[in-house]
């Protein structure tokens, strides 16, 4: 891999990372979700993301103040932790979309 790629490659992580949180805040903001299920949602808008990502992020997101849970009975086995956004994750998630819309109109002046 060449110089360039790799520091490409770096930036890009630093970017989705923050992305991935505002978009898993957006996830949990409807309703409350549960880790497969926030996984499904992020896959089917076409972001790559996997179980061994989430669940650090969730956990980060919840030690924040951003995410809060709640266990729910499931049909399939034990109960299961849901994952709601609080009213802190929703202000921060507020914010956040006013920046990406900043962001997105810098890029297409560009």
């Amino acid at each position: 891999m060449k110089p360039a790629d790799h520091y490409a490659e770096a930036l890009a992580t630093q970017l989705r990372k923050g992305f991935l949180a505002y978009c898993v805040l957006r996830v949990c903001s409807h309703a409350p979700k549960y880790t497969s299920d926030i996984i499904k949602h992020l896959q089917a808008a076409e972001l790559v993301v996997v179980e061994g990502t989430i669940y650090p992020l969730l956990s980060r997101l919840q030690k924040d103040g951003l995410l809060t849970h709640e266990w729910q009975e499931s049909e399939q086995g034990p109960p299961r932790k849901y994952y709601r956004i609080t009213d802190y994750g929703h202000e921060v998630m507020v914010a956040m979309e006013s920046d990406i819309d900043a962001l997105n109109t810098t890029l297409r002046k560009l």
